[in-house]
């Protein structure tokens, strides 16, 4: 193996677990406003590289968030076609939602400042 396809395959894991880390972040944003059945969820969030999942990953987590009360599934007969479960935050849901969010910039607050200063001297202050 070259050093080229060590290095494309150190970042494509870097990716797989920088996805996994922040994908019930990403379905709880993608759900906080709006309501989407699971093949239309994943489309949305295939449209975005750092999102794309695929059905075997977003319907256990989907199932998993149900289960604890995150996200609402109700199942709708629209006309002749077969029934699409539905998705949508509970109220549980949006306060998770916003508990992440936090961390989310939180996270991107101290990334940001460690990369525009990378010297010992400085230490960050939250809100400047």
């Amino acid at each position: 193996m070259t050093i080229e396809e060590k290095e494309e395959k150190t970042q494509e894991k870097w990716e797989v677990q920088l996805r996994k880390g922040t994908l019930e972040l990403v379905i709880l944003a993608a759900l906080r406003h709006r309501t989407l059945y699971g093949l239309e969820l994943l489309k949305l969030l295939q449209s975005f590289k750092s999102a794309a999942i695929t059905e075997g990953t977003l319907y256990p987590l989907l199932d998993r968030l149900k289960r604890e009360g995150i996200v609402d599934a109700q199942w709708v007969q629209e006309g002749d076609v077969r029934p699409r479960k539905y998705y949508s935050l509970t109220t549980t849901g949006h306060h998770k939602l916003a508990d992440l969010i936090t961390l989310w910039r939180q996270s991107v607050f101290d990334i940001e400042f460690l990369l525009a200063h990378p010297g010992p001297d400085v230490l960050p202050v939250q809100g400047e």
